[in-house]
C-alpha cells in the first residue's frame, strides 16, 4: 500500500475532481475536497472525504481551507489544482470582465492557493503540486481564445514553478486531458451561443456548439481515466512532468507540435 498522504483537491463537486477524490480515498489517502457547491460533495463525504466550501477567487475562502488543514496536519502533501471552467465566444464579443474572471479562476486563484501551501511543503522537503491543464493548453480552437489563453498560461506557469521547486523536493505535474465527460460542454455551449450565436460570428458559433455537443455526448472519455493518471503520479517517486489522456488529446498535441500552423488551421476549422 502506498504511503498515506494529505491531499487537497479543488473543483471536487463534479467531473474529474470528484472522480479523483473517490480514487484517492480508495487509495487510502486523507482527502480534503473543496468546491463552491458543498452539497454536491455529500457523496464524497459519505466515503470519507472532508469537504469545504471554496470559491477559488475569494482570498477568505482560500485562507480558511488551507488554515484548517494545516492546523490539523501541519502540511498538505498533495495539492490538486483542478477547479476551472471555460468561456467560449468570439474574442470581440466577450466582455473583458468575463475574460478577467476566467483568468482569476483558471490561473490566479490556483496560484494563490499554491502560494499558501508551499511554505510547509518546503519545510518538509517534499510535496506534489498537480495542475489540471488540458490539451487546450497546447492547441487552439476558434471562439476559445480566452479559455486557451488561461491554459497556455498555466502550462508556462507550471514549467517555471517546477524549476523553482525542484531544489526543495517538490514535484510539479501537469495533467493534459482531452475531451472528458464532465459539465464542460453544458457550461460552455449556452454562453457561447448567447455571446456570439446571433452576430457576425453566428454561423461559426453554431458549428462549434454542435460539434462540441457531439463530442461530449458520444466520444468523450470517462473522468476516471484522468483520476487513475493522477493516482499514478502521486504514487510515483519520480512522476512525469506531464500526463496526457482522454479523447483526442494525444493526436491533437502531436499534430500541433509537428505540422505547420496553416495545416493545423485547416484541420481545426474542418473539425468545427
Amino acid at each position: 500500500m502506498a504511503k498515506q498522504k494529505i491531499v487537497l483537491i479543488t473543483g471536487a463537486s463534479s467531473g474529474i475532481g470528484k472522480a479523483t477524490a473517490f480514487k484517492l480515498i480508495e487509495d487510502g489517502h486523507i482527502v480534503y475536497t473543496a468546491a463552491r457547491r458543498l452539497n454536491k460533495m455529500d457523496d464524497l463525504k459519505a466515503k470519507g472525504a472532508r469537504p469545504y466550501t471554496l470559491d477559488i477567487t475569494k482570498e477568505g475562502d482560500i485562507q480558511n481551507v488551507v488554515g484548517h488543514i494545516l492546523a490539523k496536519h501541519e502540511a498538505i502533501d498533495v495539492l490538486i489544482n483542478n477547479a476551472g471552467y471555460a468561456i467560449y465566444g468570439a474574442m470581440e464579443d466577450t466582455r473583458i470582465e468575463d475574460a478577467r474572471r476566467q483568468f482569476e479562476v483558471n490561473l490566479f486563484g490556483l496560484a494563490r492557493l499554491t502560494q499558501l501551501v508551499l511554505p510547509k511543503m518546503r519545510e518538509k522537503g517534499e510535496g506534489t503540486i498537480i495542475n489540471l491543464s488540458s490539451m487546450a493548453g497546447k492547441i487552439y480552437t476558434p471562439l476559445g481564445s480566452w479559455y486557451h489563453a488561461t491554459k497556455h498560461a498555466l502550462e508556462g506557469w507550471s514549467d517555471s514553478l517546477r524549476l523553482e521547486l525542484k531544489p526543495f523536493g517538490i514535484n510539479v505535474v501537469i495533467i493534459e486531458p482531452g475531451a472528458i465527460k464532465t459539465e464542460f460542454d453544458e457550461v460552455m455551449k449556452n454562453p457561447l451561443l448567447e455571446r456570439s450565436g446571433d452576430g457576425p460570428y453566428g454561423v461559426l458559433a453554431h458549428r462549434i456548439a454542435n460539434a462540441t455537443e457531439k463530442i461530449y455526448t458520444r466520444k468523450a472519455s470517462d473522468p476516471e481515466l484522468i483520476a487513475d493518471l493522477i493516482s499514478k503520479a502521486i504514487k510515483s517517486n519520480n512522476p512525469k512532468t506531464r500526463y496526457v489522456a482522454g479523447y483526442m488529446a494525444k493526436p491533437a498535441i502531436f499534430f500541433r507540435k509537428w505540422i505547420p500552423d496553416s495545416w493545423m488551421d485547416k484541420i481545426i476549422l474542418k473539425m468545427g
